[in-house]
């Protein structure tokens, strides 16, 4: 296809963009709406609705009234409906691509791979139906036994980095039969919107919602509605302590959160080189122009490889094609806006000031093609020490940070030495001191000579700031289940 978008692609741009309430597309009852905005292009893209607490209200009444049924529909038939959902999402792959790409500034490439990793998602969960197990317990001559039952109304609420991708995680709560109302990002929130309209006439009213709007007001009063009994949010730290504060302002509730990282890559002296520069570039997240939250964002290497490493990581970085989104060429795309864009030049700046060395990148791209869009070029700084700001905190930009060590004891404190814990790796042909050291890494998900792929139905999560609860996998399903003992007594 060509870098622009195609007639198709202009024509849904331009259509009514609707809500999906209790199984009804319907703008929102204020009649307000906003625009949405390409980072490429920094001009305005689509109009949308900008649903508040009242469209919540509504999306959460459905959502009540659909409880019994979907519970009492059973399994098989749950997972048969989602995954209708999954095979119409295939059949618009190059639609859904188009528009988290159009919408979020990720290359075309890669949001082809997260449409299909979505479809992969529902699908498996779909497969985990009848997994929802209880067990009998020989507790006395009684029979006494646990079932699984839904939890009830769930909120799954997401962030922008991968915006289909996350709009499908409501595969495993619908499969578990709760009704869940999903809120994707207001910032890209095309593609879900467009899964909405397709779902729309694949589950029963009410099931499934999806529900946006700019600012806080959809996600508050999903949080504290009284009905919601489960939240299921990934995005940022800050706002997690937020929807935790909320949840318990509101009632007892079950809330798991995916939140940041500022993840260690750990390179040792013993590594093959050209595969630990390899894993460290694909490990950043360059493709995404850093804004994933398992990016391995600081690298440590030990003293003795330091040079020769960072030498071998520049070079990759430098080949890299930065540029128009819809270009199937393209390796990397925008920030997402200019609030995120800033952010990312001021840690730069940041770092620089703190005594940072910028080794290549370091700001905007220069040359044709870059006269506008959310560009920053691919990072690397040297020279960082811990307890640096840019060591500290997650920029969620394309800046890798390195940091020398000399033995292991200091790579493990330098990498344990942050407030989060989402993943980590390392990187040596030392079997023993491999498993040594991912046994002291205070991470939810790790690799050996490994980095950023995920797995299926493998618990994805993280330790610390970094959240709780693991997604991905069966522990995500069960998760959206109730335990209940019954004891029958003879």
């Amino acid at each position: 296809m060509t870098a622009q978008p195609s007639p198709e692609m202009s024509e849904l741009l331009a259509h009514e963009w609707k809500l999906l309430i209790g199984g009804v597309l319907k703008n929102a009852r204020s009649g307000d709406t906003y625009q949405s905005f390409s980072p490429y292009t920094e001009q305005a893209i689509a109009t949308v609705p900008n649903g508040g607490k009242e469209d919540v209200d509504e999306a959460v009444e459905a959502a009540q009234r659909a409880r019994k049924m979907w519970r009492d529909t059973t399994a098989l038939e749950r997972a048969a409906l989602v995954r209708k959902l999954a095979d119409a999402i295939e059949a618009h792959e190059d639609e859904l691509a188009q528009l988290d790409s159009i919408d979020a500034g990720s290359p075309m490439a890669k949001t082809r791979h997260d449409i299909r990793l979505a479809v992969e998602q529902l699908r498996m969960f779909a497969g985990f139906a009848l997994e929802m197990k209880g067990v009998t317990v020989p507790a006395s001559n009684a029979l006494h036994l646990t079932t699984r039952e839904p939890v009830g109304v769930t909120a799954r609420i997401m962030a922008y980095n991968h915006p289909l991708l996350f709009a499908c995680k409501i595969g495993a709560p619908l499969v578990a039969g709760n009704p869940t109302v999903l809120k994707p990002a207001d910032v890209a929130p095309l593609s879900a919107l467009r899964m909405g309209e397709l779902a729309a006439g694949i589950f029963p009213p009410g099931v499934l919602s999806v529900v946006v709007g700019e600012g806080v007001a959809v996600p508050d009063s999903l949080v504290r509605h009284p009905a919601v009994r489960r939240i299921g949010f990934i995005g940022s730290e800050p706002t997690g302590r937020a929807i935790q504060r909320a949840a318990a302002e509101s009632g007892v509730k079950d809330v798991t959160l995916e939140l940041g990282g500022k993840n260690a890559m750990v390179v040792f002296s013993d590594a093959d080189l050209d595969k630990a520069a390899a894993g460290a570039v694909f490990g950043m997240n360059f493709t995404w122009s850093g804004q994933s939250c398992g990016s391995n964002s600081r690298l440590l290497v030990q003293r003795e490889i330091h040079d020769q490493l960072v030498e071998r990581v520049v070079r990759l970085i430098e080949a890299r094609k930065v540029g128009n989104p819809l270009d199937e060429t393209t390796e990397q795309g925008t920030m997402i806006n200019r609030t995120q864009y800033d952010k990312t030049l001021r840690y730069i700046q940041i770092a620089k000031d703190e005594g940072a060395t910028v080794v290549t990148g370091g700001g905007r791209p220069t040359g044709a093609g870059f006269e506008r869009g959310y560009f920053v070029a691919p990072t690397v700084l040297t020279g960082i020490q811990p307890g640096f700001r840019i060591e500290q905190e997650e920029v969620f930009g394309p800046v890798l940070s390195v940091i020398a060590f000399d033995d292991e004891e200091e790579a493990v404190r330098i990498a344990n030495g942050v407030q989060y814990g989402l993943t980590a790796s390392v990187w040596t042909s030392n079997l023993q001191r491999a498993h040594r050291v991912i046994r002291e890494f205070e991470a939810g998900f790790t690799w050996i000579n490994g980095s950023s792929s995920h797995f299926p139905n493998l618990p994805f999560g993280g330790w610390k700031g970094s959240g709780v609860g693991r997604e991905e996998s069966i522990e995500e399903l069960l998760s959206y289940t109730e335990v209940k003992t019954v004891n029958v007594m003879f």
